[in-house]
């Protein structure tokens, strides 16, 4: 509905969530964390949701932060101290939910992505992007430097790159997006939303139990020394193999059939 901070449609296994503060385009308030933060939350424990889209209403995805808010919390005694250092932390801590949950997670990005809206779009497991959408961690232009939107940034995308952006406030359109790796793909506008569902979907008749399996040990390994990752995945894939489905899927594939999974 028009008056809920953020909307939820499911349809075959996927959850598209919708930012719906258009009139601030989006900005990650502090009822717009807390309520990405409780339905996330409560999509990565349902069984039924094999994939999750996180998309914008209005001409934007997400513009970062609400920086009247926050310059309203200066009023409190100690200047606004506790209160930014809690709005960081909720913020992080959201940042950090959205790759431990099971499932895959995509964002899809039009208009702009600025600040911890970029942050937001790196964060994410994959993101699609209307052609002619602006991606920038610009928060350097008006004095505060980007710093947790950096933590995501520099984990997708070149470090000199990075700090380009960081240091500029530069922005960078889809295309350019895409070639460092920010995003997976630029689309057309008006193909946005079905390129997006396609992509999704398509991982949603792939085997729940081995995408979940996969994106774990995905970010886990991405953490480790290389001989570390390789022991370590290789004992994900050997219990990955002992599946009863992923039995089916061998046994399917070898018989060509399709594979009667649970």
């Amino acid at each position: 509905m028009e008056d809920e901070i953020l909307t939820c449609d499911v349809s075959e296994g996927v959850a598209r969530l919708m930012m719906n503060r258009p009139g601030k385009l989006n900005a990650l308030s502090d009822a717009m964390l807390a309520a990405l933060t409780d339905r996330l939350t409560a999509l990565g424990a349902d069984p039924d949701i094999r994939v999750i889209i996180l998309a914008g209403a209005g001409k934007a995805f997400c513009a970062g932060h609400d920086l009247k808010e926050m310059q309203a919390g200066r009023a409190a005694l100690d200047g606004g101290a506790a209160y930014f250092n809690d709005l960081f932390a909720r913020c992080g801590a959201l940042m950090q939910l959205i790759p431990s949950l099971p499932q895959p997670v995509i964002a899809e990005v039009h208009g702009i992505a600025t600040a911890a809206g970029c942050q937001l779009v790196a964060t994410c497991d994959m993101a699609v992007a209307a052609e002619g959408t602006r991606f920038g961690v610009n928060g350097v232009n008006i004095g505060l430097f980007c710093s947790t939107p950096m933590v995501a940034l520099t984990r997708n995308i070149g470090r000199k790159a990075a700090f380009e952006l960081l240091t500029t406030g530069q922005f960078v359109d889809a295309a350019r997006a895409t070639e460092l790796g920010l995003i997976n793909r630029a689309v057309p506008h008006d193909r946005l939303q079905a390129e997006t569902r396609a992509l999704a979907q398509t991982i949603a008749g792939k085997l729940t139990a081995a995408v979940r399996i996969g994106k774990a040990a995905f970010y886990e390994q991405a953490q480790m020394d290389l001989a570390e990752a390789y022991s370590h995945t290789g004992r994900v894939m050997a219990d990955n193999m002992l599946l009863r489905d992923t039995d089916e899927g061998i046994t399917a594939f070898l018989e060509k059939r399709s594979p009667d999974w649970a």
